[in-house]
């Protein structure tokens, strides 16, 4: 009808979405869904101070060996975008 695809992910593979649905479960339990925004205006400027100041600067990622995106960065960063590159 729209032309939507209702997913990204390979058929038979559930696992190609993973990160991207755990960020926004992440999302909406401790930023949407624990405040109040006014406006859409609002809820835009709440969720990117979220995702800067709390999920890439405080919060924990078991992916990353229990650091934060910055944290992580910060010690491997370098070392991984070089490795990728060969």
């Amino acid at each position: 009808m729209h032309d939507i695809p209702p997913s990204t992910s390979r058929v038979g593979n559930p696992y190609d979405n993973a990160k991207a649905e755990s960020f926004i479960k992440t999302l909406k339990q401790e930023e949407i869904n624990a405040s109040s925004n006014l406006n859409l205006s609002h809820a835009r400027r709440a969720i990117g101070a979220f995702v800067e100041s709390v999920y890439n600067r405080q919060r924990l990622h078991s992916a990353l060996a229990y650091r934060s995106p910055d944290e992580y960065e910060a010690t491997f960063g370098r070392f991984a975008v070089t490795e990728s590159c060969y």
